[in-house]
């Protein structure tokens, strides 16, 4: 089999000297492998993986609900801090009333406290003030015109006691309220539901004698303290109180 060596003319072979040993022969250069064939043995690129839509969804559900929950703690907390609150004056008890105040417009006696003609009917009643000498101030009193045709007036202030009395001419009311059945009116006092009727003498007075307005109903110390009334023709004058 003749020699495979292909012959190249660019490189002549060397000459054969009897007696030199003839060079080695460079190792043939082995050619690179094609790029593609390298490519082919390399792993192939991971595959890019997409985020499902409803990760995404639940990712805004879990925002949403953090930023309400915190603005429903913020909220929380600043409510639970004391805060200022208007103050209920129902609760208070109510300013002292100056009593040296005329109340009503009503006519202060001693002194004229009105005519014959405002006071026609039986029963017939009417306020006004008198300033007394043991009091700080004007005391309510009041006026009535008897079925006998006499003016009688009283304080409306309790013998000895602070409580006001009432005049009472619903006679239901008078049954409702203080649980006493009358045929005509009657002197109420609201704080211990005693009755006084101004038809009846009780003593009372200070000179031992009678006065208007016996305890008919409930218990009290005496009848209401009484004023004295003078009529001057068709004028009514309150001159002093007992």
């Amino acid at each position: 089999m003749a020699n495979a060596t292909k012959f190249d003319p660019f490189k002549p072979a060397q000459p054969s000297i009897p007696g030199v040993p003839a060079p080695a022969r460079p190792a043939p250069e082995l050619e690179p492998a094609p790029e593609s064939e390298a490519a082919a043995y390399s792993d192939p690129p991971a595959p890019r993986k997409s985020i499902p839509a409803g990760v995404w969804v639940a990712l805004g559900l879990i925002i949403v609900l953090s930023v309400g929950s915190a603005w429903i703690f913020r909220g929380s907390s600043s409510a639970a801090k004391p805060q200022a609150t208007a103050i209920d004056d129902s609760s208070a008890p109510a300013p002292a009333v100056d009593s040296s105040a005329p109340a009503e417009n009503l006519p202060i006696a001693p002194g004229i406290i009105g005519s014959t003609k405002d006071l026609e009917r039986p029963w017939a009643a009417k306020k006004f003030l008198f300033r007394s000498d043991l009091s700080n101030g004007p005391v309510p009193a009041l006026v009535v015109h008897l079925p006998n045709g006499q003016y009688w007036a009283i304080s409306m202030i309790e013998p000895f006691g602070n409580c006001q009395l009432e005049y009472l001419t619903d006679l239901n009311a008078l049954r409702s309220e203080y649980n006493f059945s009358a045929n005509h009116p009657m002197i109420g006092n609201p704080c211990t539901h005693t009755v006084y009727d101004l038809l009846q003498y009780e003593s009372g007075a200070a000179d031992g004698g009678l006065v208007r307005g016996a305890i008919v109903h409930g218990v009290g110390v005496r009848p209401p303290m009484a004023i004295e009334i003078e009529v001057e023709g068709k004028q009514l004058r309150a001159v002093r109180m007992e």
